[in-house]
């Protein structure tokens, strides 16, 4: 009665964000030609070309297209890509993207009706090492 609160436990099937609230976007109808260092999640709903270096989730979202090298510790595919991709944790490629290249993660899932062109390295932690290498070499932009 008095004091007595139920809290309710809410489970949720999503990949892991970042710990911190901060989040970022390239919104669709912009393009980028180089690299980007992330620290926290980053979604990307326009064009890249060059290396995306994320300490967290990237996700392509619909819109959204990358060619070139990607290393997070998870991803969610919606868009295209076409390169290199190391995930450290889990990659998934929803039923409407279109994945081409090389793929090295622990876990991934694929749905059905997605376009899955790759060769893929799997296993606990196999992308790790490379992952936490880039970005411990990566500069701050001054």
């Amino acid at each position: 009665m008095f004091g007595s609160k139920k809290e309710k436990s809410v489970k949720s099937n999503l990949i892991p964000s970042s710990t911190s609230n901060t989040f970022n976007s390239l919104v669709q109808g912009t393009s980028i030609n180089g690299d980007i260092v992330a620290d926290s999640d980053i979604r990307i709903d326009g064009n890249l070309k060059g290396t995306l270096e994320c300490a967290a989730k990237v996700v392509i979202g619909p819109t959204g297209s990358i060619e070139g090298e990607i290393r997070c510790q998870n991803a969610v595919f919606e868009g295209r890509f076409k390169g290199d991709v190391y995930v450290e944790n889990l990659l998934q490629i929803k039923d409407k993207a279109e994945v081409n290249g090389t793929v090295t993660t622990s876990k991934i899932l694929v749905q059905a009706g997605a376009i899955f062109n790759v060769s893929c390295k799997m296993g606990s932690g196999v992308a790790a090492h490379k992952t936490n290498k880039k970005l411990a070499d990566a500069q701050p932009v001054s």
